[in-house]
């Protein structure tokens, strides 16, 4: 038999938390001395009292955890239930990092808004045609939380599409984008030596930018807001229009999205032409 403290040490929570499932009813002490009150427990509840803090700990209310419970819900069922609830959360805790990500970006261009974008930092240049091998996927919107979850699977699946077949990969690859009725089309592309036709992907040729604004984006896409707006900022501050939405060539992709380096390049004419 165990004191309260002791088993309260050997569970890994308080003992002021043992006395308040107690008194919800969630775990009896295995004994409670009539006369000076003193609970004593015994290893076996070990086992309640890991299911009691793992369902709590995955968001149930006590309520639903002492339901769970009293209905003898078996180990099976509870295993499934845990794993649910662990995927809803990480997906939780993966949409919040990605908001948290996304007001930081808008905080760096908030601050770089008074700093004055140096002419070096972007180019005007012509890029020519490439052959790509592409696919293409509709995101609802230009969010970061709708584009990437998009651009990012239809680049996996293309380069294991590519693989499979032989092609040669000649160039880094590049997302572009068309606005439609119905939301986003991305399209992820590859430069690659092939004819058209015959393959699970689509072969194109990407028209050429007689003339694009480019700068470069080092750091995770997730973080590109920045950069993006401050290319926006140049283009208007230096007698140019957008003629379309900006492309992306992943330049580098190392292990580290920190590490990547990614173009951006914006389709402009001048305002005088």
């Amino acid at each position: 038999m165990f004191g309260i403290g002791e088993f309260a040490s050997a569970g890994r929570v308080s003992v002021r938390m043992l006395r308040h499932y107690d008194a919800l009813g969630l775990l009896r002490p295995a004994h409670v001395d009539g006369v000076t009150g003193y609970r004593t427990y015994e290893a076996r509840q070990l086992s309640r009292l890991n299911r009691i803090v793992a369902l709590k700990e995955l968001g149930f209310t006590l309520a639903q955890v002492r339901v769970i419970l009293d209905e003898k819900v078996s180990t099976g069922e509870l295993y499934g239930m845990l794993r649910l609830r662990q995927a809803e959360l990480q997906s939780q805790i993966a949409a919040d990092s990605a908001r948290l990500r996304q007001v930081e970006a808008r905080i760096l261009s908030i601050e770089r808004e008074e700093g004055a974008m140096p002419a070096t930092d972007v180019q005007i240049k012509k890029i020519p045609a490439v052959r790509v091998a592409e696919l293409t996927a509709l995101a609802p919107d230009f969010e970061p939380e709708s584009i990437g979850p998009v651009a990012g699977p239809l680049f996996s699946d293309l380069v294991g599409r590519i693989n499979a077949t032989g092609v040669a990969v000649t160039g880094a690859g590049v997302a572009y984008y068309d606005e439609t009725p119905d939301g986003i089309l991305v399209h992820a592309a590859i430069p690659v030596t092939a004819e058209p036709g015959g393959y699970d992907f689509a072969v194109l040729d990407l028209p050429g930018i007689e003339q694009a604004a480019t700068i470069l984006h080092h750091g995770s896409m997730d973080e590109v807001m920045p950069t993006g707006q401050a290319l926006a900022r140049w283009i208007d501050e230096n007698g140019y229009r957008p003629l379309g939405l900006p492309r992306e060539v992943y330049l580098e992709l190392a292990d580290d999205p920190a590490n990547w380096v990614t173009e951006l390049q914006a389709p402009v004419a001048r305002l005088d032409a």
